[in-house]
């Protein structure tokens, strides 16, 4: 198991000053299936290997992009040994434990760790109408007193329904009980008061989840990254983080437009048929399937793959990107 303490990238003072357990490009892995919808563990395997040889930073896996809600608990449990013995302590991996209630989000975070992961990452609970900021704070000083590990709150309001608070998330970064942020929320103007305020917190580190706006948030201060695009092309994202943390921003806007150029991979699927989950899940795999990373682009039920079609207009933007 890799220790937190000994992953931190130095970073010029000018960039950023701050000492992190947690920086870089952490791409959200996604989950390679059969046909059948079975773990292809070969593709997995040779997956990890991938993102590692681009350069990545660390490995977070069974979240949103790992499709970990649609995943059964002995997939989940396969994920997680294949990741972690693939990785084998070359970079730090991290493990969604995703569900409705506290007590399962431990069962899930326990079951990660006695298989070997770095860190846990926890969402707001969910399927309740709204959940009390109580409530919340109760939840995430829960499962970091049953789980001594590192704990990163997972910030998805669209998937949640609960946007975190950014006096809240720095309370408990403040009492040691979340050690990092994954803010997929959006709200770049809450990230930023996280941000603010996590200079005084030294081990805190503060990640976004949008493949799209990167740059601005490592100019705004922010740790890194964690893109699920980054599964597609982790050489260019990490060649965006260098560039921010170097401080060669007209670079690393360069290469951030080509990335959200990339990103158009997301909306090749027609809309008359299938989800935004589908249609963005999708095309990373579809994405990494005609790569030749992994075998097939199956998804998870109830979610559609992509057809031909859809295949042939995710092939184009490869083509454009100059990764075909």
């Amino acid at each position: 198991m890799v220790d937190p303490s000994s992953v931190a990238t130095q970073i010029p003072t000018e960039a950023a000053p701050r000492a992190r357990w947690l920086r870089g490009i952490v791409p959200p892995v996604c989950t390679p299936l059969t046909e059948g919808r079975d773990i292809d563990t070969v593709s997995l395997e040779r997956f990890v290997g991938f993102l590692i040889e681009g350069g990545v930073n660390g490995l977070f896996i069974l979240g949103s992009s790992s499709e970990s809600a649609f995943l059964r608990d002995d997939q989940r449990d396969t994920v997680v040994e294949v990741a972690v013995k693939t990785a084998a302590g070359q970079v730090p991996v991290l493990a969604g434990a995703i569900d409705m209630t506290t007590e399962r989000i431990i069962d899930h975070a326990r079951r990660a760790l006695d298989r070997g992961v770095d860190a846990i990452v926890a969402t707001a609970p969910f399927y309740a109408r709204a959940t009390h900021p109580a409530e919340i704070d109760l939840h995430f000083r829960s499962i970091k007193a049953a789980c001594s590990a590192p704990l990163v709150a997972y910030d998805i309001p669209v998937a949640v329904h609960t946007k975190l608070d950014p006096t809240a998330v720095l309370a408990l970064a403040a009492d040691g009980i979340i050690d990092g942020l994954k803010d997929s929320s959006g709200d770049l103007g809450a990230m930023r008061e996280v941000i603010m305020g996590a200079r005084a917190l030294p081990d805190f580190a503060v990640m976004t989840g949008s493949e799209v706006v990167v740059d601005c948030v490592m100019l705004m201060g922010a740790d890194g990254a964690v893109p699920g695009l980054g599964n597609v092309d982790p050489h260019g994202y990490v060649e965006l983080f260098n560039s921010c943390r170097s401080g060669e921003w007209d670079q690393a806007r360069r290469q951030q437009d080509r990335l959200v150029r990339l990103f158009e991979i997301t909306r090749c699927a027609d809309p008359s048929k299938k989800g935004p989950s589908s249609s963005g899940l999708g095309g990373f795999k579809t994405a990494l399937m005609l790569r030749g990373v992994i075998a097939t682009n199956a998804m998870a039920l109830p979610q559609i793959a992509l057809d031909e079609v859809e295949i042939a207009r995710v092939r184009e933007v490869l083509l454009s990107a100059g990764l075909l």
